[in-house]
């Protein structure tokens, strides 16, 4: 099992000076969470969602990080793929470059950036916007096959021409999806790429997401894949705070929780701004309860169906607490199905001590739990061979 960091760039009171500082805090993190033995660390795009998402040009936040790193991952992902976004042939471009400047570490993610605030500062075609990105990674996974490339698709034409660089990874870094739903899911095992999965709904959630991914996966015959290069893995996002004090930890993480809900909220489904406040001795659950009682009345109010996923980011059991806490959460995330923990760790009102004494707990305490298991199980079956 992998284990890796993802960055939205989330911010409660986005002063210049506050949003200044926040880049170069995640910095410090991201390069922390290589010593501490992370196997990636992801920055997700998006345009113009002030609070929630300030990350509108992560290749560039990736580029400075992998300066700053020798073995950790450098995931984009998700790189938003409608084409007014970004042109498939200029993403290719700069995922080969930033490979090639990684030395081979590279790994691309696609998603849609399909909020009303992001497509309209683009001019991005809501109504295309997942068969453009399909489309994109069709392209991004093609691009290198020859000296030259051509393309004719449905949306977009390419005459001959070369795509350069080429990036160190051959036929190219592994490609992923960000999936939040069932369709998603079948769509990302049917092109052969891997899935980046929202997981606030809990384990169950996780284990039927999973077994959707796998029916899909047993059931395709290939036709559909953008590249020779398949790439089965499957993601899952856990959020998580860990300090010594348990209580602390947990309360510290369910307030950015609802702070991440409540902005994801704003721009997703026109809730009111975030709550910014931060509140010495505060009920964090019963606030969070609270705030998701609140999307659900305006939800019923507009006549809207309150679906799971509408409150999903608003449960609050996760790996929040001590590193025993996490490590139990994660087993529970291990058994469902992941193949990789994405940690959520920078969420908008968490202070950058908390942060980083996160990831240092991760790296101390559980994600050595963990290698100890697979270490002890792969002598166990080498030992089994043997006899």
């Amino acid at each position: 099992m992998k284990f890796s960091v993802i960055f939205e760039a989330q911010l409660a009171d986005p002063t210049v000076e506050r949003e200044h500082q926040l880049f170069h805090d995640s910095v410090e993190q991201a390069v922390l969470a290589e010593e501490m033995g992370f196997d990636r660390i992801w920055a997700v795009e998006h345009h113009s969602l002030k609070w929630y998402a300030h990350m509108s040009a992560p290749e560039i936040f990736l580029t400075w990080v992998a300066a700053r790193t020798s073995t950790i991952r450098i995931g984009h992902g998700v790189v938003c793929m409608p084409f007014n976004f970004n042109h498939p042939a200029r993403v290719a471009e700069r995922a080969a470059t930033l490979d090639l400047l990684s030395g081979g570490r590279l790994d691309l993610g696609a998603g849609r950036g399909g909020t009303v605030q992001e497509t309209s500062l683009c001019g991005v075609d809501k109504e295309r916007t997942a068969q453009e990105v399909e489309e994109a990674l069709r392209i991004i996974g093609k691009a290198w096959e020859g000296d030259e490339f051509e393309y004719h698709g449905e949306l977009i034409d390419i005459d001959p021409h070369p795509i350069l660089p080429r990036p160190r990874q051959t036929p190219h870094p592994p490609l992923f999806l960000a999936c939040s739903r069932t369709e998603t899911l079948a769509q990302a095992a049917e092109l052969g790429v891997g899935a980046l999965v929202m997981g606030f709904a809990g384990p169950e959630s996780i284990a039927e997401m999973r077994a959707a991914y796998d029916t899909a996966v047993a059931a395709r015959r290939g036709d559909r894949f953008v590249s020779r290069a398949v790439n089965d893995h499957f993601s899952v996002l856990c959020p998580t705070i860990v300090l010594d004090d348990g209580e602390t930890a947990r309360s510290v993480g369910i307030r950015g929780q609802r702070f991440f809900a409540q902005s994801i909220g704003h721009w997703y489904g026109g809730a009111g701004i975030p709550d910014e406040a931060v509140v010495e001795g505060t009920d964090e659950a019963a606030e969070m309860r609270k705030a998701a009682e609140q999307v659900v009345a305006r939800l019923h109010e507009q006549n809207i169906p309150v679906r799971p996923t509408s409150t999903a980011t608003f449960n609050a059991e996760h790996a929040y607490g001590t590193a025993d806490d996490a490590i139990a959460y994660v087993e529970r995330l291990r058994d469902a199905g992941a193949d990789e923990i994405m940690c959520l760790i920078q969420m908008g009102t968490v202070p950058q001590e908390a942060c980083l004494e996160t990831l240092r707990q991760w790296g101390e305490k559980v994600i050595p739990y963990f290698r100890s298991q697979e270490a002890d199980e792969a002598n166990a079956t080498d030992g089994a061979g043997v006899a």
